[in-house]
């Protein structure tokens, strides 16, 4: 797999640098378990998973993702482009875009992410 170009920034929605646990399946994955990967940061629109573990650029995810409230929400992902990192600050992982997410469950991320501290990488 080699890692994809990053497009341009043609976000429709600010990312907020988060580091927030989410659980992680190939969609469509018979195997119940997921992996747990750490957010780098997040949006309504997507976000970036650090992680040395890639999935293949187009590949469909489901992705959970806890709410501050308890609650967890479901989104379906797919893989825009992955890096395996280089230099000093940069990290291994992939940029996911949310394909399907509900307008209900939108909203509750975006309320989550006002509320949501600043990472560590936002501190530095």
């Amino acid at each position: 797999m080699s890692p994809s170009p990053r497009p341009r920034n043609v976000r429709r929605y600010d990312r907020q640098d988060a580091l927030i646990p989410v659980v992680v399946r190939a969609a469509g994955n018979k195997i119940q378990a997921g992996v747990r990967l750490d957010t780098a940061d997040l949006s309504e629109g997507g976000l970036f998973l650090r992680s040395d573990l890639l999935f293949e650029v187009g590949e469909d995810l489901s992705i959970e993702i806890p709410l501050g409230d308890g609650k967890v929400t479901v989104a379906r992902g797919r893989v825009a482009w992955v890096t395996r990192g280089s230099g000093k600050k940069a990290s291994a992982g992939m940029g996911i875009e949310f394909a399907k997410l509900s307008a209900h469950d939108r909203r509750a991320l975006a309320e989550n992410l006002r509320a949501v501290p600043p990472s560590e990488t936002e501190k530095q």
